[in-house]
């Protein structure tokens, strides 16, 4: 069984938002003309406390962008973005979530970040949605969303380390790019790990 896995489709991630994507809401329609095309249907969702330990503004000195160590871990800061009950964290109006039949909350312990769907950043906590998919029978995933090299990069990841058949929509995701070519760099590191690229016309026919 296939599903389609929607990565932080949220107003935060899109043109306006607190970290915006740029064309992060050119993904909206690609997601909404995939979603009959698959039985199932699941959705994360970046969900911070407001003291959320990544984001730039509770270290002092420190600005979006730079990375520090954070309880073991490296944390690159990010400017204060989908915090719980905000409307920075909902999901982007024009999406069908008439068809979401599961959302997946991350990021919700403030000591850790968490950009995979499965896991947090140390692989510490799962969010279950690994469980939740294997319980369904689902052996093979479909990913797309925001933003390539970090959220979809790491859930892409995973998939392949819990032995789901995975497929990236590449025109189905936009990147952040700190780094110039960040988004290249991760989709060449995924091929190399084993998930199929594809663009949303491979589905739809």
């Amino acid at each position: 069984m296939k599903a389609l896995i929607l990565i932080d489709l949220q107003n935060d991630f899109c043109p306006g938002g607190a970290l915006a994507v740029r064309e992060g809401d050119q993904t909206v329609s690609i997601a909404n003309q995939l979603l009959d095309q698959f039985d199932l249907v699941v959705a994360t969702q970046d969900w911070h406390p407001i003291a959320h330990e990544s984001f730039a503004a509770h270290h002092a000195g420190k600005t979006p962008g730079e990375v520090i160590d954070l309880h073991g871990l490296p944390q690159v800061l990010w400017p204060i973005h989908c915090v719980q009950g905000s409307f920075g964290a909902e999901f982007v109006r024009e999406l069908n979530t008439s068809k979401i039949q599961h959302v997946f909350n991350k990021g919700t312990d403030p000591a850790i970040d968490s950009y995979s769907g499965f896991f947090d950043n140390g692989h510490r906590k799962a969010t279950g949605m690994g469980d939740f998919l294997k319980e369904k029978g689902v052996d093979t995933i479909y990913i797309m969303g925001l933003a390539t090299d970090y959220c979809v990069k790491f859930t892409a990841l995973d998939a392949l380390q819990l032995g789901f058949s995975t497929y990236l929509i590449t025109d189905g995701c936009r990147g952040v790019n700190l780094q110039e070519g960040d988004s290249e760099n991760a989709l060449k590191e995924l091929s190399e790990k084993g998930a199929k690229l594809i663009e949303s016309k491979d589905l739809l026919g």
